[in-house]
């Protein structure tokens, strides 16, 4: 195994992906440090739905990324350093933008700066399909153009740019994933397809806002795959690699293949529940990921029907899960 024995952190690890990637990690037999955003119950994010003798393996730190120390003494000892820790909800972007700002530029900043200071082997820095904003071109390859359709976009944007700063002057060996939307079990339930899945398990009309918007929704298993292969192979140093599937579905279609896969004919209906500005909305998001699939043997495995069943039976196992009546992304 290529991370067998790796003394890897993930910052970030309570979260959606991060919990997955932290789960593969231990599978994969590394040394799994992860850094929780701490909190008063003491809660260890979706690290709390492992199994215990899983959990057990991983050495959980709590601490807060804006803390320089906190995330210093996290690192130390780390070969491999997988950044996903950031404030990720766009619409609360609009609400707090220098909120937004603050931490995901300082989280970056204090990983990047610890990472020179302790000869830290890799780190794998984490941005996102949205700093592409509505696509020019499409598929979307890496070479196109940046453009800040949110304050989460421009926060993502600063922060990819400090990474590749740091490359470039300091000669640190840091790699950038760029992952296209990603979906699976334990996603947050203010995400499109928690929302679309549970009103269409459980109401009696699926409500969304605008139906037209296409994305390029990969399942989370196989971006897991992105990040293990970007941390390991020479060639994605220095550089951004994109994953995502190279196919694109509107909200819309996305809703009616939910609602065959649930086997419920729940009427879709569009109302006023999406906060995004018109001039900020993202139209398009579709993946070129050939560089990926030709020089890290990247590929994507689970089709959209096949997660979005793994979504429908998590659930349907956990209801409580979602609050049917808000639509986020």
């Amino acid at each position: 195994m290529t991370y067998q024995g790796k003394r890897v952190l993930v910052t970030g690890a309570g979260g959606f992906i991060g919990s997955h990637l932290t789960e593969r990690l231990v599978h994969e037999g590394a040394d799994v440090r992860a850094f929780v955003r701490y909190t008063s119950n003491g809660r260890r994010g979706l690290l709390d739905l492992l199994p215990d003798d899983m959990r057990s393996q991983i050495d959980i730190r709590f601490g807060d990324l804006g803390d320089g120390e906190a995330i210093r003494d996290a690192m130390r000892d780390r070969d491999v350093v997988f950044h996903l820790g950031a404030l990720i909800a766009i619409p609360y972007s609009y609400i707090n933008p220098v909120d937004v700002f603050r931490v995901n530029v300082t989280a970056t900043q204090n990983v990047l700066s610890a990472a020179r200071d302790l000869g830290t082997q890799r780190v794998v820095h984490t941005s996102t399909s949205e700093v592409y904003g509505t696509a020019r071109y499409a598929p979307i390859d890496e070479e196109h153009p940046i453009q800040a359709q949110s304050p989460y976009s421009a926060s993502k944007i600063a922060a990819d740019a400090m990474v590749k700063s740091y490359h470039l002057s300091f000669d640190l060996p840091v790699a950038t994933l760029r992952p296209f939307n990603t979906f699976g079990p334990r996603q947050s339930g203010r995400a499109v397809i928690p929302t679309i899945v549970a009103q269409a398990l459980f109401s009696d009309r699926i409500e969304l806002g605008s139906l037209t918007p296409t994305r390029d929704l990969t399942y989370v298993g196989d971006t897991v795959e992105g990040f293990l292969a970007v941390g390991h192979h020479e060639a994605a140093l220095g550089r951004v690699t994109n994953v995502g599937t190279g196919r694109e579905i509107s909200i819309g279609d996305l809703a009616e293949m939910v609602k065959g896969l649930v086997g419920r004919d729940t009427p879709v209906v569009t109302s006023d529940t999406r906060v995004r500005p018109d001039k900020s909305e993202v139209f398009r998001l579709i993946c070129n990921a050939d560089w990926a699939r030709e020089n890290l043997g990247w590929r994507d495995a689970v089709t959209l029907e096949e997660g979005l069943g793994k979504v429908i039976d998590f659930i349907r196992a956990h209801p409580e899960w979602v609050n049917i009546s808000r639509y986020e992304v």
